[in-house]
């Protein structure tokens, strides 16, 4: 099995896609480089903490830990995210709502996912 098997990488791929796309396209030019530079940093570090975590699921707490700061980046993502429609940097309110809805039900993933990996640790 490798990392590109779970779930909850395929959807931050998709995301860290979709966002490289709209911060190129869909921005102010100014927001290229401020939070759209900044959105793009915390959702590749989504997938990367994923990717991280995972060569070290052997350490199950180092695991742990890197599906945690993966959770986190998450979350910082969603702000990004609120900061450009609330700023009317990103004008498209269908697309912040499929995104937004895409990054709520990633970090319901993750923490489900976490659980069930702490869960096996303790041998449940």
């Amino acid at each position: 099995m490798s990392y590109k098997n779970l779930e909850i990488w395929g959807l931050s791929r998709e995301l860290v896609i979709e966002f490289h796309k709209i911060t190129l396209k869909d921005l102010p030019k100014f927001e290229m480089y401020e939070e759209g530079s900044q959105i793009r940093r915390s959702i590749n570090s989504v997938k990367s903490n994923i990717v991280e975590g995972y060569g070290r699921r052997k350490y199950i707490n180092d695991y742990i830990h890197f599906l945690h700061y993966s959770h986190a980046s998450n979350d910082e993502t969603i702000d990004h995210l609120e900061n450009l429609i609330e700023t009317e940097s990103l004008k498209d309110k269908e697309k912040y709502l499929n995104l937004h809805a895409k990054l709520t039900l990633l970090g319901k993933k993750l923490n489900l996912f976490i659980q069930s990996i702490q869960r096996r640790a303790k041998g449940d």
